[in-house]
């Protein structure tokens, strides 16, 4: 097979549009037997930075055939999306072959939830600064609706464990009740680190043009996911727990039902 070009992330300059056009630029079979579909340019979120892949379905204009979208992965700059086909008969590639125009079609409940559970965990970020942990450096996410978590670098003493948890909960909702808009950037590294408050993470090169993400007034960081227009969106945060262990420190997490 012939190279295939970087697949263009539309939702890199529009998280809340849910729906797209796009061409085919293959139909791949992997090694573990799953049909990928590759396309020039995409909505849908690849499994990556902590969160979960978007699901929905591409489909054809005039036609009742529809790839249902299980799964997103993203390798080489390139996003396959994983899954099967329904309403088809024996000669549904002919569907999807080379050059063929589909709309995607995101599902809208599953992204609005990956987005304000990515978002909490960023908002949580700066809550932990505003509660006195801020000497506490991030240090990944786990964004899935199932035990989401955010994790740090450094330790919280025992003795302070239950109150500062307390405390978390009620600045992470506190500023949610305030609101703010939510601010999302392709920029350029050195104003990247301005934005981020003079903090870049070390794994962004400086001669890159870092995506970015602003929650109201709190300080940006670089973040290739999907979040909310507003941090009200996000309804509530409840921190169920904080685990220290080996130098690391989780904040485990949720957001309330809309």
């Amino acid at each position: 097979m012939a190279t295939i070009g970087a697949t263009r992330l539309d939702y890199y300059d529009d998280m809340w549009k849910l729906e797209s056009t796009a061409t085919v630029v293959a139909l791949v079979k992997v090694e573990d037997g799953r049909t990928g579909l590759v396309l020039d340019r995409t909505v849908f979120h690849p499994q990556g930075g902590g969160q979960p892949a978007d699901t929905g379905f591409v489909g054809v204009a005039g036609s009742e055939v529809k790839f249902v979208v299980q799964d997103v992965r993203s390798k080489d700059g390139v996003v396959y999306h994983y899954g099967l086909v329904e309403n088809s008969g024996e000669e549904w590639e002919e569907e999807f072959e080379k050059g063929r125009e589909v709309v995607l079609h995101v599902d809208e409940s599953r992204r609005k939830l990956n987005s304000r559970i990515h978002s909490a965990g960023h908002l949580l970020d700066a809550c932990m600064k505003n509660v006195g942990l801020g000497e506490l450096k991030p240090s990944k996410g786990y964004h899935f609706p199932q035990g989401p978590y955010v994790e740090y670098i450094g330790i919280v003493p025992q003795i302070v464990l239950q109150s500062k948890q307390k405390e978390l909960e009620l600045e992470a909702n506190a500023l949610i009740s305030r609101g703010g808009k939510v601010f999302v950037a392709v920029v350029s590294y050195e104003e990247a680190c301005k934005l981020c408050g003079e903090d870049l993470p070390d794994y962004i090169p400086k001669d890159s043009t870092p995506r970015i993400v602003k929650l109201g007034n709190n300080p940006a960081c670089p973040c290739g996911g999907t979040h909310v227009s507003d941090i009200s969106e996000m309804i509530s945060v409840t921190v169920s727990q904080i685990r220290t262990k080996k130098g690391l420190t989780k904040v485990f997490y949720n957001v309330g039902l809309p």
